[in-house]
């Protein structure tokens, strides 16, 4: 008997025992169902990670600082004090803890503007900023961010430059702010002024300029308050160039800061911070490596800087490590899959066992009119792998049909366009091939058994 008629009696055999078979099926269908969502799950959020690191990272960037915790891209950050160094910098951690960091020197700057690969050195700027208003509104909190050229804001109105910074004393407004300043819409507000206070520390500048004109000139109220000696205050104006809302691909979370200009950023930089004993020192600072789209050359570079004491994080490492984190919970979900197909090949042992026992008289004569053993062992692998393919394509198409209806619900609740469950046909179809292989697998012993049984034996069986 060939090989194709024994694949045509294999399913005529199943037939006639179609609520077994259908309920087996089901069972392995189980399995399917799960790994075909976890897989095309993360489909979806692999390629969301990659949107997400593309748009907010330059891939000619390299992150640069000269703390291990800048390369931190796993687990939390470290609650073992550092010894003391002028150059450490305190950085607030959730509810009362600290991160004490080694902050990035104006020497350090120069060094890295000494390097030949390097074509631009773009320090972070932390701004002190305590309200944004507009004439005849009222202040509003907020923050402020320089201009990144890698992160690609999402305009609702405006341009953004075609240069790598904002036009000098212009700045992105985030659109919740549009109808809290009175503005009817997005257009409305470009080419409107807005203005943002700043705050300065005190500091021993400040009280020396308090002093140089004598005890006699300082107005009593300065101590009378006790705010003229702990914060000065100043408002600059801006042009609202451009609107922007929320991306997708974003990485903020809360308020969507407000965007400044490097040139400015640096100008409120220093009225906030000048003076004081962390000016000019820096969390970490961003390079612009000459042809860093190249993958090898930014990791030559970055190799380089290691070398000099640097810590560096690219837009790879960060790729890497949410890929980690997707791997690590595709891992979890796939081992409830596995756990769920190991129960369903003994119920895909039991079944075949029960054919084997219910059909022994058939499997006799089959061998009395010359059928070989392996023949008849082929009969019920085959069989085996019957079951399996039902129970997958079961569950490979409820699974599209579930995927097809979440995409749209999840879009709207994360305000995504792009679907987070995506079906890739070869892996469907790998699946669908593994699960008929698991399914064979669990159908060897009953076949085998088939193809043990004597004839006449076997003829003998009521």
């Amino acid at each position: 008997m060939s090989r194709r008629d024994l694949i045509k009696r294999a399913a005529r055999g199943l037939k006639s025992a179609k609520l077994r078979t259908l309920l087996t099926a089901l069972a392995i269908s189980v399995g399917g169902f799960t790994l075909a969502l976890t897989l095309s799950a993360s489909n979806g959020v692999r390629n969301y990670t990659d949107d997400l690191v593309a748009n907010n990272f330059d891939p000619a960037e390299l992150t640069v600082g000269r703390d291990p915790e800048i390369v931190n891209t796993g687990g939390g950050p470290s609650d073992t004090p550092q010894e003391y160094d002028p150059t450490i910098g305190d950085l607030q951690v959730g509810d009362g803890g600290s991160l004490q960091i080694k902050q990035v020197t104006r020497s350090d700057i120069e060094i890295l503007e000494a390097y030949e690969e390097i074509e631009q050195v773009r320090p972070y700027f932390t701004i002190p900023m305590r309200y944004i208003t507009r004439e005849g509104q009222k202040q509003y909190t907020g923050s402020l961010q320089p201009y990144n050229p890698g992160q690609k804001p999402e305009l609702v109105a405006g341009s953004l430059p075609n240069e790598r910074d904002l036009q000098a004393g212009s700045l992105l407004l985030p659109e919740s702010y549009l109808e809290l300043f009175g503005f009817d819409s997005a257009e409305a507000a470009l080419g409107e002024n807005v203005s943002i206070a700043i705050a300065k520390e005190f500091s021993l500048d400040a009280l020396q300029d308090l002093l140089a004109g004598g005890l006699e000139s300082i107005d009593p109220s300065v101590f009378a308050s006790g705010e003229g000696l702990s914060q000065q205050e100043k408002q600059f104006t801006y042009t609202v160039g451009g609107v922007i809302t929320r991306p997708a691909t974003s990485f903020a979370f809360g308020v969507l800061p407000i965007v400044v200009g490097g040139s400015d950023a640096r100008e409120l930089y220093e009225f906030a911070y000048e003076g004081s004993s962390n000016f000019d020192q820096f969390i970490y600072v961003t390079v612009k490596v000459q042809g860093g789209e190249d993958e090898m050359t930014r990791t030559a570079v970055k190799e380089k800087l290691e070398a000099d004491g640097f810590y560096v994080l690219t837009s790879d490492d960060v790729q890497a490590a949410l890929n980690q984190f997707v791997d690590i919970l595709t891992g979890m979900v796939f081992a409830l899959g596995a756990v769920t197909l190991i129960a369903s090949t003994f119920g895909i042992v039991n079944t075949q066992y029960i054919s084997v026992l219910e059909r022994t008289r058939e499997i006799g004569l089959m061998k009395a009119l010359g059928m070989s053993r392996r023949q008849v062992s082929r009969l019920f692998t085959y069989e085996a792998a019957w079951i399996g393919f039902i129970g997958g394509a079961i569950g490979i198409i409820v699974a599209a049909i579930v995927g097809m209806l979440l995409n749209p619900v999840i879009n709207d609740q994360l305000g995504i366009e792009d679907n987070l469950i995506v079906f890739e046909p070869l892996q469907l179809v790998g699946l669908l091939l593994g699960l008929m292989a698991i399914a064979v697998l669990a159908g060897l012993l009953p076949a085998r058994k088939a193809a043990k049984l004597d004839p006449v034996e076997a003829l003998r069986t009521e």
